[in-house]
């Protein structure tokens, strides 16, 4: 029999080496669970769900209008940061803190912090070191502006830029994997210290310090300004428990 001349082997052969066209175009799709992982984290961090608060996965989905598995993925991504624990047959649970995690944490954060600022005081650019000062500028400016979640935000920054400007990028990781936590405990307590004003001014006699790259007066500074917040956390968490 006869190939049709519409059919041929060399047709053939084009048609399969040609790509298909697709049938539909791919459709692009958030991050369903990064997003409820977000909402769920500031939810935490401003203290909106409070330490110990169960998370029931139905309630949320039904409240944000998902199913519950990318609720339950949330919620395991936030138990690797340490925002939420898992209990056996109840699901998950906003972390609770006890005094010793909150020395330990600061145990650490302090010497990572001396270390930053002295790194900084040693690497960073004249500019660099007096433009620190702009940040308390900035946060006393916006002490009766801001709510309390972005005062907390703009107070880490402060620190994290310190860190940075010590040119270390692995002291830099090694902070930024405390960061959550820190802000975890700073929501907690911030609006306890009263006057926001002086709280914003506490940052100020670091700042000079450094832009004189005065090491150890920028270090008793630092270390200083810290344990006050240490003290006042911890005190939180003992009238608490």
């Amino acid at each position: 029999m006869a190939e049709s001349p519409l059919f041929t082997p060399i047709a053939a052969a084009r048609i399969a080496a040609s790509p298909a066209s697709p049938a539909f175009a791919s459709i692009e799709m958030p991050d369903l669970v990064g997003v409820i992982e977000a909402r769920l984290q500031e939810a935490i961090l401003s203290g909106s769900l409070a330490p110990g608060s169960r998370i029931v996965e139905a309630e949320l989905a039904r409240q944000m209008g998902v199913s519950r598995a990318p609720v339950r993925e949330a919620a395991r991504r936030l138990e690797s940061l340490g925002l939420l624990v898992s209990r056996p047959r109840h699901g998950f649970a906003v972390r609770t803190i006890s005094v010793k995690e909150v020395d330990d944490l600061y145990q650490v954060r302090i010497n990572l912090e001396l270390m930053s600022a002295a790194l900084a005081c040693r690497n960073a650019t004249d500019e660099e070191l007096a433009n620190v000062g702009l940040k308390v500028d900035e946060m006393v400016a916006k002490a009766d502006v801001l709510d309390q979640s972005a005062r907390v935000a703009l107070d880490l920054s402060f620190h994290v830029h310190i860190c940075q400007l010590s040119r270390n990028e692995y002291l830099q990781r090694l902070f930024e994997n405390m960061m959550t936590e820190v802000r975890m405990f700073l929501a907690l307590s911030e609006e306890t210290y009263g006057d926001r004003h002086a709280l914003a001014e506490t940052h100020r006699p670091i700042a000079l310090a450094l832009a004189a790259r005065d090491i150890p007066t920028v270090q008793n500074a630092l270390r200083y300004h810290l344990e006050v917040a240490q003290e006042h956390v911890r005190g939180l968490f003992l009238q608490k428990g």
